[in-house]
């Protein structure tokens, strides 16, 4: 309640309890509906989402040396002598896509770099056959600040794409274009890390889950 002084005399003008307490309770509403949406997610609680599909799976490509490879070392189709993966990328990658196969979590559109280092990985993994775009790749400048700029926005808004029912998207682009799209969530990213998103009706998406490379192969066993 709101008292007044007039006249030297306290008199009582208004009472706010009722409103107070509306908004009061409609700020904590919000407050936990805010929290139930970036509600995360993991081990067999994630694993059963990702069977029901609605995911979009935002991975950076398996362990790349910097080098890039001569003739000698290069992979036989790797004939640009672009980056390639290493024993570990490669290892990791085949791991996960053989996980994903076994806990039965549905694979649809496949979203790449056309770089052979994100190709290699989409292949070991046996993602399926994958679209490439340029706004996922590094513009063949070894991911300077310059190959990303204008990517933002379009991978923010493929993130938010709702897949085909039943399916899950992956997307495999470089950790630059992933930073720049999502900063506060993915500086620490490792290679072949992923950050899982749901998109939302409104055109946005929630993070609700981020899974190493190597942790894929542990959900099996949990199953």
């Amino acid at each position: 309640s709101i008292r007044l002084f007039q006249g030297g005399k306290m008199s009582l003008t208004k009472s706010l309890s009722i409103p107070v307490r509306t908004v009061l309770l409609t700020l904590l509403l919000l407050c936990v509906a805010g929290r139930a949406s970036a509600e995360m997610l993991s081990g067999s609680a994630l694993v059963e989402h990702l069977r029901q599909g609605g995911y979009v799976l935002l991975m950076r490509h398996a362990s790349s040396p910097a080098a890039l490879p001569d003739k000698h070392s290069a992979d036989p189709q790797n004939t640009a002598l672009e980056r390639q993966l290493d024993d570990r990328g490669r290892s990791s990658a085949t791991a996960m896509g053989q996980a994903i196969k076994r806990l039965g979590i549905p694979i649809g559109a496949v979203l790449s770099s056309s770089t052979y280092r994100a190709l290699e990985t989409v292949h070991l993994a046996s993602f399926g056959a994958a679209k490439t775009y340029s706004q996922l790749g590094d513009g063949g400048q070894s991911m300077q600040a310059s190959a990303i700029a204008g990517q933002s926005d379009w991978l923010r808004e493929k993130v938010s794409e709702r897949p085909a029912p039943g399916s899950n998207t992956i997307i495999v682009t470089h950790m630059p274009n992933i930073v720049a799209s999502f900063d506060g969530v993915a500086s620490d990213l490792t290679d072949g890390e992923a950050l899982v998103f749901q998109p939302k009706e409104n055109g946005k998406s929630d993070l609700v889950a981020k899974i190493k490379i190597e942790d894929w192969p542990s959900f099996t066993q949990k199953q």
